[in-house]
């Protein structure tokens, strides 16, 4: 037997309940429709002019709807008699490649022939300006070279800095149409100074550019859209503002603010830029963020399907299993930090055989005196909060917390012949 199953055998792993945490559920029963509304009513489409050239950006991870979004504004171009096409807009996202990006587009159902009009994908940047302290602002060349610019974006909390402006249609023309090399120069000063350098780099494209306007979305925190808002150019920073307060204020989060284990099934790119969203999970990249529950030791299961490797964020927790390592892409993974100039997330994390032994190893680091007494969450993801399961020590706060329902008995953990949880 090895020195770890020694260590790790006699660890109890506590019995668990599944519960239900309540949120407000406010939704857009139908957001392409309300879409459409909001471009005609805000007057934006009458900067569309008939034969132009128009470049539609999109490309950030796990937006409800994203598809319908950029069919419709596509559509809407067309009927200015405009040509629109799409250009990937994600920074360094897809390994950093051109096919790379028409990959994850696809992934959201964004395909030529479902959006009816062509992709155009390059890792191609120019130069179009500096900041004053000295970073380079640059641009997709071929969004450069269009008529008009549009940009399609979800508003929430950033993952890594606070600010006025985080993450949303700013940061998506100042690091999404920066391409790698955009995102790159973003990044280079520190997530200490991005809520200066975001909107500063932003509003800089916003002059130098012909970017039109800018689709906002809100998510519930269930990860569906429950606001649309159509922002011409000169209203995207003031509107995005509040806009972010609203996001903050529906974020989904974990219910419980003493946590002893974190046990998170799978984390990924299309989760959240790391892998997990630290905002929810407590555990954040840099110093320059806060929030969440306190967590003691936190285990990752799994990569999604999605993710192609990238196992970002891998390195914020504490313990994780072979088989995440084995499907992990480090090529992909250490470009994610070599972008972003914080590494410590793709660092790989203290690694069990299996998941029994990943959990047991969170539940005898996580200094507590008796095991039995482990306070253990489980969650799928951090994008999935609704219905999630928690250890018997947790079960006299759920009852006692008007905003979450008991959904089961206790049971134990059920694990398959390789020890890993049987979903």
């Amino acid at each position: 037997m090895s020195i770890l199953r020694e260590l790790l055998n006699d660890i109890p792993i506590p019995q668990m309940v599944k519960i239900r945490q309540k949120f407000d559920r406010t939704i857009l029963e139908n957001p392409e429709l309300e879409l459409v509304n909001k471009l005609a009513s805000s007057g934006v489409m009458e900067s569309i002019h008939p034969g132009q050239q128009v470049a539609v950006a999109v490309g950030s991870r796990g937006i409800a709807n994203i598809a319908g979004f950029t069919k419709t504004t596509i559509d809407a171009i067309k009927d200015r008699g405009a040509f629109p096409f799409i250009v990937p807009c994600m920074g360094s996202h897809g390994g950093a490649t051109a096919e790379g990006q028409t990959e994850v587009l696809l992934h959201f159902g964004i395909t030529e022939a479902s959006m009816g009009a062509p992709i155009r994908s390059s890792m191609e940047v120019v130069k179009i300006d500096q900041l004053p302290n000295g970073l380079p602002v640059y641009v997709d060349r071929i969004a450069s070279e269009a008529d008009a610019i549009v940009v399609i974006n979800r508003v929430k909390p950033h993952t890594a800095f606070r600010g006025r402006i985080e993450s949303g249609i700013m940061k998506m023309i100042a690091i999404g149409l920066g391409k790698q090399k955009g995102a790159e120069a973003c990044h280079q000063l520190g997530f200490k100074y991005m809520a200066e350098n975001v909107p500063a780099m932003a509003n800089l494209m916003i002059e130098k550019l012909p970017i039109v306007f800018g689709v906002a979305l809100v998510e519930n925190a269930y990860d569906e859209t429950c606001q649309v808002e159509v922002l011409p150019a000169a209203e995207i920073e003031a509107r995005e503002e509040q806009l972010l307060i609203e996001a903050k204020s529906r974020l989904p989060k974990i219910l419980f603010d003493e946590i002893d284990v974190l046990v998170i099934d799978y984390i990924g790119k299309n989760i959240s830029g790391d892998g997990m969203d630290p905002n929810v999970t407590g555990r954040y990249p840099t110093p320059y963020a806060h929030g969440g529950p306190d967590v003691a030791k936190m285990v990752v299961l799994d990569l999604t399907p999605e993710t192609k490797g990238n196992a970002n964020g891998v390195g914020t927790a504490d313990f994780t299993t072979q088989r995440l390592v084995d499907k992990t892409n480090l090529e992909f993974t250490y470009a994610n930090g070599l972008t972003s100039t914080v590494c410590a997330p793709t660092k790989i994390a203290t690694t069990l055989e299996n998941d029994i032994y990943a959990i047991k190893a969170a539940v005898k680091t996580c200094n507590i005196l008796d095991y039995t007494t482990c306070k253990l969450v489980r969650i799928q993801d951090t994008l999935h909060l609704g219905e999630i399961e928690i250890s018997m020590n947790l079960l006299d706060a759920a009852r006692q917390h008007p905003d979450i329902e008991i959904l089961s008995e206790p049971y134990e953990l059920s694990f398959d012949t390789e020890g890993n949880i049987s979903k």
